[in-house]
């Protein structure tokens, strides 16, 4: 059941499909830090920046922290299990927002998101680093979901494309603040710093969402789907070993192998079986079957995967072919997420004249030209060249991901809006977690066990290798943005779906 959304009172803080004050009027359309609702923004960006800095500022340090820890095999663990606890609660947490309303879910998401970041800090072990990150990947699954879904309930179609821009500047700041403090922590201080950064920003957004986030929602009962809940994270967790396993730990056609692939695989089709049924499905599967929002999510695989691609290999990459330091490859990094803000905060101007689809897909274009300058350039690396690649890449992502997701926001209403965010987010994050399991099984399998320090030549070959897979997945993320329907859209009404 849904819940039912009263107010005595409108407030600026707080949330509606169609904000109004408290004559009934509608709410004045100015967006920014001195209108109506400027304190949500402000909660919403420092929110936002919890997962934006978290999202450069260990992959700057992983050289470091395998130096230290050991597990050069093991290390896109710490992307693949955050992504994977990430990606399998963001469904639950966004069935529990349309039922017991934003605020108590984005705040427990800050809570798990902080007390993961403790515990990283502390870790003795890589085993012990990839288990506290699991536990940050829960708080992350509430924290990037609501704050889009929040800004979704209290912003228009056309409001939204000027507060995309505030909200993209966290990107903006956190691309750079993110690599120079991993940078920085891992050369001159120690890697536990980069997860210790993140208790100041977990207390500010807090407090800021306690103070001027207010709803006021009907609790109803409700059922949680846990059955669908724990097949979808043993089977995808099955299937991330098997990939990130397979050839190390045991033979790729051997009896764990096989046997991890077989049964994660029948345990998604459980899953299915599962959610077909349930009363409350953790993902339901009609999210699937209407043609905007099933186009919409396969664009978000495909941009999970490009992302977690770059950020994984780019600054080990540099660091071990032309032995740069981790605060320059962090800073090359941050091209990408420097890149993707600017574009983000400016298409909203193309798909409000456009369209979605066509922003989608000149965005979606550029990625592949910057994929494929990367691999050019990979060939005959040098600092300028893979940053004017990133850069190119992060532009596009910016003009394909924003576009897509408030496309599919604003074809449902207030009730399943959360569910929505929470499918397309779960997609990307999907495809970040199976994309590094996969380009980990690439280049470990290249490598044949030996680590980027003992043969820097093979690595870099075998991270070439990776890039060309990046591109490959650049050219599909472009045949899903053109499956996306025509849609029009207006300052002021939702977009419509299209189910054919």
């Amino acid at each position: 059941m849904n819940p039912v959304i009263a107010y005595s009172r409108v407030t600026s803080a707080s949330l509606g499909s169609t904000p109004k004050d408290h004559r009934g009027g509608p709410l004045s359309t100015d967006v920014g830090f001195r209108s109506e609702r400027g304190p949500i923004l402000v909660a919403i960006m420092v929110t936002t920046g919890l997962v934006a800095i978290d999202a450069t500022i260990l992959a700057t340090a992983v050289p470091t922290i395998v130096a230290d820890l050991g597990g050069f095999t093991s290390f896109p663990w710490l992307f693949s299990v955050y992504l994977l606890t990430q990606a399998v609660s963001v469904p639950i947490y966004s069935k529990l927002a349309d039922t017991v309303g934003r605020k108590p879910v984005i705040l427990l998401g800050i809570g798990l998101f902080l007390l993961g970041s403790i515990l990283c800090g502390f870790a003795w072990s890589m085993p012990a680093l990839i288990a506290f990150r699991a536990v940050q990947g829960l708080g992350a699954g509430a924290v990037q979901p609501m704050a889009i879904t929040i800004a979704g309930d209290i912003y228009t179609v056309a409001e939204r494309a000027k507060a995309q821009g505030y909200i993209a500047s966290v990107w903006g700041v956190s691309a750079v603040v993110g690599p120079t403090l991993g940078g920085v922590f891992a050369e001159f201080l120690t890697w536990n710093w980069i997860f210790f950064v993140n208790i100041p920003l977990c207390l500010a957004a807090a407090w800021l969402l306690v103070r001027h986030l207010h709803e006021t929602v009907e609790h109803q009962r409700h059922r949680i789907d846990w059955a669908g809940g724990l097949l979808l994270t043993t089977g995808m967790t099955l299937l991330i070993l098997a990939l990130l396993e397979g050839g190390n730990a045991w033979a790729w056609l051997s009896v764990p192998s096989v046997g991890a692939f077989v049964v994660g695989a029948l345990l998604l089709v459980a899953f299915v079986r599962v959610e077909q049924r349930a009363d409350e499905p953790v993902l339901p599967l009609w999210v699937f079957s209407r043609r905007l929002l099933l186009a919409a999510s396969l664009v978000s695989v495909g941009v999970g995967v490009i992302l977690i691609g770059l950020t994984s290999y780019v600054p080990t990459f540099l660091e071990a072919l032309l032995g740069v330091s981790p605060l320059v490859s962090g800073l090359t990094l941050a091209t990408l997420t420097i890149g993707w803000p600017i574009s983000a905060s400016q298409s909203g101007r193309l798909y409000l004249r456009f369209g979605f689809r066509t922003t989608a897909i000149i965005g979606s274009a550029v990625v592949v030209a910057g994929a494929v300058g990367l691999v050019v350039a990979s060939a005959h690396p040098s600092v300028p060249a893979v940053g004017l690649a990133c850069f190119v890449i992060g532009a596009g992502l910016g003009l394909v991901a924003s576009p897509s997701l408030i496309a599919a926001q604003s074809s449902v209403g207030w009730s399943e809006r959360g569910v929505v965010t929470g499918a397309n987010l779960f997609s990307r994050s999907m495809g970040s977690a199976v994309g590094v399991a996969a380009l980990g099984a690439l280049v470990n399998g290249l490598m044949h066990g030996d680590t980027p320090a003992q043969d820097p030549e093979q690595f870099g070959d075998a991270v070439t290798v990776a890039f060309v897979a990046v591109a490959v997945v650049a050219v599909a993320t472009v045949a899903a943005a053109a499956a996306m329907p025509r849609t029009t859209s207006s300052s002021s009404t939702p977009v419509p779906d299209v189910a054919d």
